[in-house]
C-alpha cells in the first residue's frame, strides 16, 4: 500500500475544494490524505457489512400528526417577544461574512 498521494492528486483535490496550498502543505496533505483514506478504506474489511442493515435501525412505521389549521399570531404579539425589531421585521446577528475567511 503506498504511503502517500501523487503531487498532482494532492493539487487535483485543491482544486475541487478551489482552496490555494502552498508546496509545503502539498507535501504534508501527500502523507495526510493518503491516512485519511487508508481510515475509509477499513469500511470496506467490516465483515457483515450490509447496506440493507443502514436503511433504519427500526421497523415499526413512522406516525405522523395530522396536519390542522391553528390560531395565527398576529404580528404585535410576535415582536413583543423579540429583543430586537423594525417595524414588522425581528432584527436578528449578522452570521455570514464575520469570520476571517469569509
Amino acid at each position: 500500500m503506498e504511503e502517500k498521494l501523487t503531487r498532482e492528486e494532492v493539487l487535483h483535490v485543491a482544486e475541487l475544494a478551489k482552496i490555494k496550498i502552498s508546496e509545503e502543505e502539498v507535501e504534508k496533505y501527500q502523507i495526510e490524505l493518503k491516512k485519511l483514506l487508508n481510515d475509509v478504506e477499513k469500511i470496506n474489511e467490516v465483515k457483515g457489512y450490509d447496506e440493507e442493515i443502514l436503511i433504519a435501525p427500526w421497523t415499526h412505521p413512522t406516525e405522523l400528526r395530522k396536519d390542522e389549521a391553528g390560531v395565527m399570531l398576529q404580528p404585535k404579539e410576535v415582536l413583543e417577544n423579540a429583543p430586537r425589531h423594525a417595524g414588522n421585521y425581528i432584527e436578528v446577528p449578522v452570521v455570514i461574512g464575520e469570520s476571517e475567511g469569509a
